[in-house]
């Protein structure tokens, strides 16, 4: 999937989702790249991103019934995608969500959308810290009877976490269902040294990568 993450990491640049600078990140780490999904905010952004994502359902071993989104960021994605596979691929699959807080009145719960009983149901989400928000998904998911067969992200930071592998890696292994990125820090790294003007921020970024990252 080279070229399809070097078009998807050069768009994400284009797009400010992909910046790069200073940052504190969720685990307290600095990082001299950020990745935000949140900043795409148009049709034609999500249309885009939504057929990256179709195409990295359509690769698991078992089709989605189900596509979940956890909140916030998530709950976007999983509609962009299931837009795209039914208009792309003629795939049509069931969407929810999740609250972050129980609704008291109407229909009332945490969930909302297409029902899981009995569905296969794959995970998506922009990228993946420590797990933890992925992990409570699949909870919710196999509580309301449905079977996680797979998560999908945008962004794999490849970054080591405690006890030795990568948070990508330890959630895989978790879940025991297959965990796919659409780019990964590599291809980064390889769009950067692919331009003498990126010299600077391909030094920052290979300076972390070598202290918190597994190196491919």
């Amino acid at each position: 999937m080279t070229v399809e993450a070097d078009a998807f990491v050069r768009w994400m640049i284009a797009e400010d989702v992909l910046q790069f600078g200073d940052f504190e990140l969720k685990s307290g780490r600095r990082s001299p790249y950020f990745f935000n999904l949140g900043a795409i905010d148009n049709g034609a952004a999500y249309h885009r991103l939504g057929v990256a994502y179709a195409a990295l359902a359509s690769a698991l071993p078992e089709a989605p019934q189900v596509l979940f989104g956890p909140a916030y960021k998530g709950i976007p994605i999983a509609v962009a995608a299931s837009v795209a596979l039914a208009r792309e691929q003629g795939v049509n699959v069931g969407v929810a969500f999740n609250r972050k807080e129980a609704k008291a009145h109407g229909e009332g719960g945490r969930l909302v959308g297409s029902a899981m009983a009995g569905q296969r149901v794959v995970v998506v989400d922009d990228t993946i810290t420590d797990g933890a928000a992925k992990i409570e998904a699949c909870e919710l998911i196999s509580a309301a009877g449905g079977s996680v067969t797979g998560v999908l992200i945008a962004m794999d930071r490849r970054e080591h976490v405690a006890g030795g592998g990568t948070a990508v890696e330890h959630l895989e292994a978790r879940l025991r269902v297959p965990v796919r990125s659409i780019a990964r820090l590599e291809d980064v790294v390889r769009i950067l040294a692919a331009d003498p003007a990126e010299a600077g921020r391909l030094e920052t970024v290979l300076a972390y990568r070598d202290r918190y990252c597994a190196v491919e």
